[in-house]
């Protein structure tokens, strides 16, 4: 017992170690975040609108950390309206640089502001007057003199015990980038149906698509003269494969027949038209409707089928719950 309690003691001080350097960790670069976002770069405002208007792209570049960190940039960029990538600094000195154009803006990265790696995408930038931002720690660095617009990182200390792994750096310019990024998407008025073009693929796309990319439509639509007995209305049920049936005055949508409504009536089924036991107000959507929104309605109300109706109020399509979660939409 003694020999347990000796293995579980230094287990229980390293769980103890563990916490602690997480706790400060996440804790310095919280309040490293804070003071970012009470202390704007003045050049971020500029900086955004001079993109705003350019003809090409946003070239990101930067090596180690800040290479790893410009990609994730140069990504959200593109995924969210503003066309970027992002050119590995070295790649550019031995051909990369014919990517980068005079209709494009570069935004270099490098937390010294020396880094010797980004000097030809330098020398290439002025040459050709291509307007540059910089971001870096080191307001009178060679990166940031050369740049239009000087996004400075606070002068605060990293995260890492010895204070040289890039961490509390790498968050803030990270924290930038998304900054530049939500910025542009607000001012472009970015919607989510624009954010969808950008990602059709994986749950997320699924979660953007709208009803139209479910719903049946055309001759797959059990559509009913709202005069019709019950006879045609079982059979039009029956080979739809909806359980519902669609009651049309011209036009117009009339009422919503489920078998749900069938099983109520069943005592008199025989006499009555199905215009008769149907729901004339049935709940209905805009095409253009989220499917993730059309699947909490359908939660919320208790029902399984839709009718898709158009802005004129004709009936277009009708989806089933089990399209929804046969993609994955939640």
């Amino acid at each position: 017992m003694d020999h347990l309690a000796a293995m579980t003691e230094p287990q229980s001080d390293e769980a103890q170690l563990v916490q602690n350097a997480a706790a400060k960790t996440i804790a310095l670069e919280a309040q490293a975040l804070d003071y970012l976002s009470q202390n704007l770069p003045p050049d971020l405002e500029p900086a955004i609108h001079h993109i705003l208007n350019i003809k090409g792209r946003v070239i990101v570049s930067g090596i180690g950390k800040s290479g790893h960190i410009g990609r994730k940039i140069a990504a959200t960029l593109a995924s969210t309206g503003t066309p970027a990538f992002f050119v590995h600094c070295a790649e550019a000195s031995h051909g990369d640089l014919g990517m980068v154009t005079n209709d494009d803006i570069c935004l270099l990265i490098s937390n010294s502001g020396e880094t010797t790696e980004l000097r030809d995408m330098l020398f290439h930038v002025k040459r050709f007057s291509i307007p540059m931002i910089g971001i870096s720690s080191k307001p009178d660095s060679t990166v940031m003199r050369a740049a239009n617009y000087r996004l400075t990182l606070p002068a605060l200390p990293e995260a890492c015990p010895i204070g040289m792994a890039p961490t509390t750096s790498t968050t803030l310019t990270l924290a930038l980038g998304d900054a530049l990024a939500v910025a542009l998407m607000e001012l472009r008025g970015f919607m989510p149906e624009d954010f969808r073009l950008y990602h059709p693929g994986g749950k997320l796309g699924e979660q953007l698509k709208t009803v139209t990319d479910f719903m049946h439509g055309g001759d797959s639509l059990p559509l009913l003269d709202h005069q019709a007995d019950i006879q045609t209305a079982l059979l039009t049920m029956t080979s739809k494969g909806f359980g519902v049936a669609i009651l049309m005055d011209g036009p117009k949508l009339a009422g919503v027949m489920t078998d749900g409504d069938l099983r109520r009536n069943m005592d008199k089924l025989l006499q009555v038209r199905p215009i008769e036991i149907a729901n004339h107000s049935p709940v209905t959507v805009h095409p253009d409707m989220l499917a993730a929104e059309a699947l909490a309605l359908m939660n919320a109300r208790k029902i399984s089928v839709l009718v898709a109706v158009a802005s004129d109020g004709t009936p277009v399509g009708i989806v089933h719950i089990h399209d929804f979660l046969r993609a994955g939409v939640m």
